[in-house]
């Protein structure tokens, strides 16, 4: 060996080719990434389809949503109830899961503990809290406008309308609709309902206008409260009508002294002869308006009644009423009513 040779180095492993080392390098960084990856899909399964936050109070959390919402502001919404407790994570989900573009506003009502999964399933849904207001049959308006303003999920006011204008039945509403234009649903259902049944009113009816037939309804309406005799309650008052005989029904007198509001007790004498344009003991025809709204089987039952010949009736005792078609047999029927009430009377006294 010369002086200027230098010794040969033996190969280990600190001599491998520099490709390798770093297609090594990148496996290794390749792997620490996916194990992240799946670290991250985990924890994101484990948040999205995991249990919620518990609610504050109730067992369950409501939330509003508002018309137009984009998804950030959804987000925000819930999270700020206490429903979720990532907004971030419910954006990335809901692009992720292309619900974003189907989310729906209303109101949500949230079981404690619901998971992000079901908090979304059930916007996209629409599964929004129901609320119903109900109208009975046989409400003035003024009662009817009341069951408005009694409401806690509307708001705004509405006006008294005219009476016989609003169709008595269960309506839909939402949170925070106003008072006024769920009045105006009902008012529209009402006139919907009349043009169509005024469209196929047998011919020949003892009336020229449909609110003629509405002022007749009001009154079968509050004659009777069995479905099944409101179309012969109704031929009775035709009948009346055709022969020129007064209507003589007691809650016209009792619209005309009080304007729909409960007696409290029967009428006297006297006021059965109490001159007002309601009390068909003394006026001729119909009285000026209705005296109540009635529902669909009053106003049917006005525009297709059947054919009778029946002028009187009178309360059974039992529920219903019995029909005659003579002043004779209606008199012998009020004779048997009036036992009834003796009978009764007496019985309450023992």
């Amino acid at each position: 060996m010369t002086g200027g040779d230098q010794p040969k180095r033996s190969a280990g492993s600190g001599d491998l080719p520099l490709m390798r080392r770093l297609t090594i390098a990148g496996a290794s960084a390749f792997a620490t990434l996916s194990l992240l990856f799946m670290l991250a899909v985990v924890a994101f399964l484990w948040l999205y389809q995991g249990a919620g936050p518990a609610a504050r109070q109730d067992g369950s959390t409501t939330v509003i949503l508002k018309p137009g919402s984009g998804v950030a502001e959804i987000a925000s919404e819930l999270a700020h109830g206490g429903v979720i407790r990532s907004s971030t994570l419910f954006i990335v989900a809901a692009k992720v899961s292309g619900a974003g573009k189907h989310m729906r506003a209303g109101e949500y009502e949230f079981p404690s503990r619901a998971s992000m999964a079901l908090v979304m399933q059930k916007i996209r849904k629409g599964d929004i809290v129901r609320h119903w207001i109900t109208i009975p049959e046989g409400y003035t308006s003024e009662a009817a406008v009341d069951v408005l303003t009694n409401s806690d999920v509307l708001i705004g006011s509405a006006p008294i309308p005219a009476e016989g204008s609003i169709l008595p039945e269960t309506y839909e509403v939402r949170r925070g609709d106003d008072r006024g234009a769920v009045l105006q649903r009902m008012m529209t259902a009402r006139d919907d309902l009349l043009k169509a049944l005024w469209a196929q009113r047998q011919p020949g009816l003892p009336f020229q206008t449909p609110e003629q037939a509405m002022t007749l309804a009001s009154i079968v309406e509050k004659e009777t409260g069995l479905a099944s005799e409101r179309p012969r309650v109704a031929a009775v008052f035709i009948n009346r009508l055709e022969k020129g005989i007064r209507l003589q029904t007691d809650p016209t007198v009792i619209y005309g002294l009080t304007q729909g509001k409960p007696l409290g007790r029967g009428l006297r004498e006297s006021e059965l002869q109490q001159p007002t344009p309601y009390n068909t003991y003394v006026i001729n025809g119909l009285p000026p308006t209705p005296i109540c709204n009635p529902g669909r089987a009053s106003i049917a039952a006005v525009l297709d009644p059947p054919h009778t010949t029946e002028l009187y009736f009178v309360a059974s005792g039992t529920g219903g009423h019995v029909f005659s078609s003579t002043l004779d047999e209606h008199n012998t029927n009020v004779a048997h009513y009036r036992q009834i009430e003796r009978q009764a009377k007496l019985a309450g006294l023992h």
